[in-house]
């Protein structure tokens, strides 16, 4: 008997791994979901999905599909199950789609993105963090038309070192504060404070520019870099670093102090550090330092725990720092705030900020 019960505690502990490890579905899932324009991968995990940032350990790669990783509105994901686990399969849908009410057809030809477009091209398209020798040598703002100083939208300027070869849409910047690792003090990089957008409507030294949709007075020695056009990965997986990440949020966008769901903020990790695209981290809320008022001993100072505060993924890299979106939070995010791998230490608390998925 006891011989019996060591070797059934045995198998139970060599099993609670791959339980641990095992995908848990949402509760509500359905069998199929036909992908409709406007959905993202994201969403569709959460259908299936306890958390969304399992969809790779579940989605089923079908070599007889051209590019299975990418998903059209039209597609037909279905949950089925082989050799006892669940996997989602995809069956590729009709390249036109018919719109209501009106009846018309519209070509599909790109794929869903992983995340909502909107909240973070403006980070994809415009440089945001760059080195020093990088705007040292970007092309700058010599004089505007009529010598004014400021300039804004519709207004023309000249502009030094433009590159024919870089095409005529660029972007004005201005450089701001350094981006500093608060734990080595090193300088990670330079944040580009973006002014306007800007057409080159007569090449030559200087080019002449004419500036549209400013969100600030563009000045002189503003400098220029190109607009990537739509050359960017939009079609990442979100997933689980597999080897231990933490650091912090060392900047917010646009001068806010906190931020939320669907808006980016700045990590002091980056590809050196092994981050990629895709990467899901939780966000730990700072402990507050507060002065113990019970005990005898004057200026007695604690410091509260870390704080769940909500989920995080990585949608572009650089190499020493990184953009990352809140995908969702339970509490206001602020810089200083911590990220890194899931911890089962906050299981409970990921469970609860997620259960929105199983709805």
């Amino acid at each position: 008997m006891m011989r019996r019960l060591f070797l059934s505690l045995i198998f139970l502990l060599f099993c609670i791994p791959a339980m641990a490890a095992d995908v848990v579905l949402n509760p509500n899932h359905p069998q199929q979901h036909i992908v409709v324009p406007g959905d993202t991968l994201w969403d569709i995990s959460g259908k299936f999905l306890m958390f969304p940032w399992n969809w790779p350990d579940i989605w089923y790669v079908n070599p007889q599909i051209e590019n299975p990783h990418l998903i059209y509105p039209g597609d037909i994901i279905s949950l089925v199950y082989r050799d006892g686990r669940p996997v989602l399969e995809l069956t590729r849908g009709p390249k036109t789609y018919k719109m209501s009410p009106e009846v018309r057809e519209i070509v599909l030809e790109k794929a869903i993105p992983t995340i909502p477009l909107d909240a973070i091209k403006p980070f994809l398209s415009r440089p945001r963090v760059v080195g020093e020798e990088t705007l040292a040598g970007a092309p700058y703002i010599v004089s505007s038309l009529d010598e004014r100083l400021i300039s804004g939208a519709g207004d023309r300027v000249f502009a030094r070192g433009i590159d024919e070869d870089q095409g005529k849409h660029y972007s004005t910047f201005r450089g701001g504060d350094p981006y500093l690792d608060p734990e080595t003090a090193e300088v990670l990089g330079y944040e580009a404070i973006y002014t306007a957008e800007a057409w080159v409507t007569a090449m030559g030294d200087p080019a002449t520019v004419e500036l549209s949709k400013t969100t600030r007075e563009v000045r002189i020695g503003d400098r220029l870099l190109p607009v990537v056009e739509d050359d960017y990965e939009m079609n990442f997986i979100p997933r689980l670093p597999d080897e231990p990440l933490e650091g912090q949020i060392i900047s917010v966008f646009d001068g806010v102090s906190q931020v939320g769901q669907y808006q980016a903020v700045v990590i002091n990790r980056g590809t050196r550090e092994g981050v990629e695209v895709g990467h899901v981290l939780m966000v730990l809320a700072k402990g507050k330092l507060i002065e113990d008022t019970v005990t005898a001993e004057k200026d007695v100072f604690v410091a509260l725990p870390d704080q769940f505060a909500g989920g995080a993924m990585v949608f572009k890299t650089f190499e020493k720092v990184s953009y990352v979106i809140i995908m969702k939070a339970n509490q206001a995010i602020h810089v200083g705030d911590k990220v890194q791998t899931r911890s089962d230490e906050y299981l409970d608390a990921i469970n609860e900020l997620f259960k929105g998925n199983r709805r």
